[in-house]
C-alpha cells in the first residue's frame, strides 16, 4: 500500500518549437490557458480539459 497523499500529475514539461519563427519554449503537456510564443506571439497550444492541442512541434522534455 503506498502512502501517497496526493495522486502524482499525468502532465509534464516539454519543448516546444513555434512552427512561425522557431523559437523553441517550455510548456506544459495539460495547458490551463492558451500558450504563445513569447517572440512572436503565435499559438502554440491550446487548452482542452486535458492533454493540450499543440500547433508548435513537441521537440523533446525539458529537463
Amino acid at each position: 500500500m503506498e502512502n501517497d497523499i496526493a495522486p502524482k500529475p499525468g502532465g509534464k514539461f516539454v519543448k516546444v518549437k513555434c512552427p512561425d519563427c522557431g523559437n523553441i519554449q517550455i510548456t506544459y503537456t495539460k495547458p490551463a490557458t492558451v500558450v504563445q510564443c513569447q517572440v512572436c506571439g503565435a499559438t502554440l497550444a491550446k487548452p482542452t480539459g486535458g492533454k493540450g492541442d499543440f500547433r508548435g512541434e513537441i521537440v523533446g522534455d525539458a529537463e
